[in-house]
């Protein structure tokens, strides 16, 4: 089963988000800070996180930095409300990022990002 963890400090939209993931048979995971999503990541084998920039403890460029040095790293993408231009979405995707999601965003538009992140038809 693929595992979908989800960084968010907005509950609203980690619920919305956990709707979606399960009703398209995924096992989501919330966590509502990067100290959080460190911890879970962990304890639980990760697919993919679903991961906001803007969090009150750290960053999510802080957070992607330390998932980066894990030894099973999963898949991560930036789910944000933060535009950035191609260039910088460019480099992102360069950097290793699977791909940078920008809120608020299309529900259907979301569901097929992950599904092609995971590799799920």
């Amino acid at each position: 089963m693929v595992v979908i963890l989800h960084v968010d400090n907005e509950p609203d939209t980690v619920e919305l988000v956990r709707v979606l993931m399960t009703r398209e048979g995924f096992e989501f995971i919330a966590a509502y800070s990067g100290k959080e999503c460190l911890e879970k990541l962990k304890n639980n084998k990760v697919d993919l996180v679903l991961l906001d920039i803007m969090m009150p403890d750290m960053s999510g460029w802080d957070v992607y930095r330390q998932i980066n040095k894990m030894a099973n790293m999963p898949k991560v993408a930036f789910l944000s409300v933060i535009d950035v231009s191609e260039e910088r979405r460019h480099v992102l995707l360069e950097s290793g990022i699977a791909d940078y999601i920008t809120k608020p965003f299309d529900n259907e538009d979301l569901v097929k990002k992950v599904k092609k992140i995971v590799g799920v038809k």
